[in-house]
């Protein structure tokens, strides 16, 4: 195309000079055909789309001024200019033409273009939309999940929970079945095993026969309840000295603590106090009332440990 192009302005400037130099016949139809001419040369249309075409009427207008310059016929000069001039102008017409179908294609390619576009982005849009949709499904069925086993873990805590509670009642309904052989008393500190003065001996802290029997009921009952502790309370009569009396109710905790721990009560479950003439339950005005306050009390703790303090 390029060597085409070359060719044309080279034959051009052959055909202007020759038709200059020698002053040949002329007409004005050929005159017209020269400007023809050079106006094609500079529609760059034609260039593009209609080289060939421009190259046959190149050829044409060079045998047209080549007769001029022959001073052939002026007939003959004119049949040779108006061929070039139709060569011209089939050049031009097949440029347009071109050139149309050219912008027609690229007018359509661009539609295609546009449209090829807008179906990639309703594409995309849709692609996105659906991810969307299968997040929110995904977090939706992982909601459920979490729900579901929240659910589950409830039930399963409260069945554990009535278990449990049906386990503690059960244990609490033994033992104080145990207990009433003791017999135990319900109070707001909890279950209370009373020893009386007579487990004694008269005026000493050493459990008799009857009160190591009851104290190896208490450690049985004990180790059958792992969770339980015990504190042991001494109390006294108000006769004779304050002192004496409170030295008396500590030594026999301390009896009831000690039959215990060698029972086999772990010590870190036994607790002991003296509180010599205090709380007293009777008047301290008659024997058998005095002998009601000389006692020891044994307080259970509940399932987690805990003594109510007095």
């Amino acid at each position: 195309m390029k060597n085409i192009r070359t060719n044309l302005v080279l034959a051009s400037a052959v055909l202007l000079i020759s038709a200059c130099a020698s002053q040949p016949k002329s007409t004005s139809l050929l005159d017209q055909v020269r400007i023809d001419y050079v106006q094609a040369q500079g529609n760059p249309k034609i260039a593009t789309y209609a080289a060939l075409e421009m190259q046959s009427a190149t050829e044409a207008l060079a045998k047209a001024n080549a007769a001029a310059k022959e001073r052939e016929s002026l007939e003959t000069v004119d049949k040779l200019a108006y061929l070039a001039k139709q060569k011209i102008a089939l050049a031009t017409e097949v440029a347009s033409k071109k050139s149309s179908e050219s912008e027609i294609a690229s007018s359509a390619a661009i539609r295609d273009q546009v449209r090829l576009d807008q179906r990639t982005q309703q594409v995309d849009q849709a692609r996105l939309k659906a991810e969307e949709a299968e997040r929110s499904a995904q977090a939706a069925r992982d909601a459920a999940a979490v729900a579901t086993q929240q659910k589950n873990l409830a039930l399963d805590n409260e069945a554990q929970a009535q278990r449990m509670a049906a386990e503690a009642s059960a244990r609490n309904t033994q033992l104080e079945a145990q207990l009433a052989e003791l017999a135990a008393k319900k109070t707001e500190r909890g279950l209370v095993i009373t020893l009386g003065d007579v487990l004694f001996g008269t005026d000493l802290a050493r459990l008799n026969t009857d009160g190591t029997r009851v104290a190896q009921r208490l450690a049985t009952i004990l180790q059958q309840n792992p969770k339980r502790a015990v504190l042991v309370e001494g109390f006294a009569d108000s006769t004779g000295k304050t002192q004496h009396n409170q030295e008396l109710s500590e030594r026999r905790a301390a009896a009831v603590r000690d039959a215990l721990l060698d029972m086999g009560v772990a010590r870190e479950r036994i607790s002991q106090r003296g509180y010599g003439e205090s709380y007293p339950v009777a008047a301290n005005d008659t024997a058998a009332n005095r002998q009601l306050n000389r006692r020891v009390e044994i307080v259970l703790s509940d399932d987690r440990g805990v003594i109510t303090p007095r």
